[in-house]
C-alpha cells in the first residue's frame, strides 16, 4: 500500500490509473476505522482493480460545539488495517492543503440537508458535500462507497454527483452491527461498556417500529411515539435528538405510511451522539 499525502501526487497517480484502463474504487473516511469501514473496503476490493481510501478529519463539517478537536486519529492502527485489507493507496491530505488560507467555494444542496441530522447540525452537509466533491476531483474514482448508517449523507452525495455530472457511481453498503444490534461507529469508543449495551436499544426500538408497520400500523405518529418511548425507557442518561419516519428518497417526514419508509433516530447517550436507521418495505401483494 502506498501512502500519499500530496494532492498533486494523488491526482497524477489517479490519472495514470485511468490511462491504464484500471477501474478505481474509493472509500472516503475520517479514520478511526472499524468493521463498518472495512466492509466498504471489501466491497470496493471485490468490484475494482484499484482501491483508494482517504483518511481526512474534515474540519468544515464539524460545528463549533462538536468533537473535531478530540475526534480519534489512530493513524498507525488504521494504516495497518487498510494494508491488511488490500488497499492500494491511502490518501492522507492535510487541512492546509485541502483548504488553504482563502478557501471560499462550498457546495450547498437546497432540500436534502433540511431534514434529520441537517436540522441539528447546521453546515454539516455543506462541509460533507464540499470535501467529497474535492476528493472526487482528485481521485476520479469509478465507484465510491458509503455506509447506510449515514443514510442522509449517502443520499446527499448521490444527488450531488448526479447534479454536478460526476461520473462516479455511488454505492451504498449495509450497516455493520455488534452482536447486540448496535451500529458500528467511530464514536462508540466514547461509550462505557454499560452505555454500549444500552445503546443497542436504538436499533431494537427501530425494529419495534418496523414490526408495528408490518402488522398494519400506518400512523407515523404512533410509530414514532413507540420508538421514542422504548429508547427513553431503556437508555439511562439519554436525550433523543430526533426520531423520524421519512420518505426514503426525499427525507420528508410522512404522516401515513403507504409505501417504503425510512425509520431513523439520533440519540445522545451522555455527550455522545449516535445515529441509526432501517428501511422498511411494505409488501402489498
Amino acid at each position: 500500500m502506498k501512502t500519499v499525502r500530496n494532492i498533486l501526487e494523488m491526482s497524477e497517480i489517479s490519472l495514470k490509473e485511468i490511462i491504464s484502463g484500471r477501474k478505481t474504487g474509493f472509500v472516503p473516511t475520517m479514520g478511526a476505522l472499524h468493521e463498518g469501514h472495512l466492509s466498504l473496503v471489501k466491497a470496493a476490493r471485490s468490484e475494482n482493480d484499484t482501491v483508494t481510501v482517504s483518511i481526512f478529519v474534515n474540519p468544515i463539517q464539524f460545528g463549533p460545539a462538536e468533537d473535531f478537536g478530540v475526534y480519534p486519529r489512530p493513524i498507525a492502527r488504521d494504516t495497518s488495517l487498510l494494508e491488511a485489507a488490500g488497499v492500494d493507496y491511502l490518501f492522507l491530505p492535510s487541512a492546509e492543503d485541502m483548504y488553504g488560507n482563502n478557501f471560499e467555494t462550498y457546495i450547498d444542496l437546497e432540500r436534502l440537508p433540511g431534514h434529520l441530522c441537517g436540522l441539528r447540525r447546521e453546515g454539516h452537509f455543506r462541509g460533507v458535500a464540499t470535501v467529497v466533491a474535492k476528493l472526487f476531483n482528485i481521485i476520479k474514482p469509478n465507484k465510491a462507497y458509503f455506509g447506510q448508517k449515514d443514510y442522509q449523507q449517502a443520499l446527499i452525495i448521490r444527488k450531488m454527483a448526479a447534479d454536478l455530472n460526476f461520473t462516479t457511481e455511488i454505492k451504498t453498503v449495509p450497516i455493520i452491527r455488534e452482536q447486540n444490534g448496535l451500529a458500528l461507529s467511530s464514536r462508540n469508543r466514547y461509550l462505557t461498556e454499560k452505555q454500549k449495551t444500552e445503546a443497542s436499544s436504538i436499533y431494537k426500538a427501530l425494529r419495534n417500529g418496523e414490526k408495528l408497520i408490518l402488522e398494519g400500523e400506518r400512523n407515523a405518529g404512533v410509530i414514532i411515539q413507540d420508538i421514542s418511548g422504548f429508547i427513553s425507557n431503556n437508555i439511562t442518561n439519554s436525550k433523543i435528538d430526533y426520531v423520524s419516519a421519512a420518505d426514503p428518497d426525499t427525507l420528508v417526514d410522512i404522516d401515513i405510511v403507504n409505501d417504503g419508509v425510512l425509520l431513523a433516530a439520533a440519540v445522545y447517550i451522555g455527550t455522545t451522539r449516535l445515529i441509526d436507521n432501517i428501511l422498511v418495505k411494505i409488501n402489498k401483494d
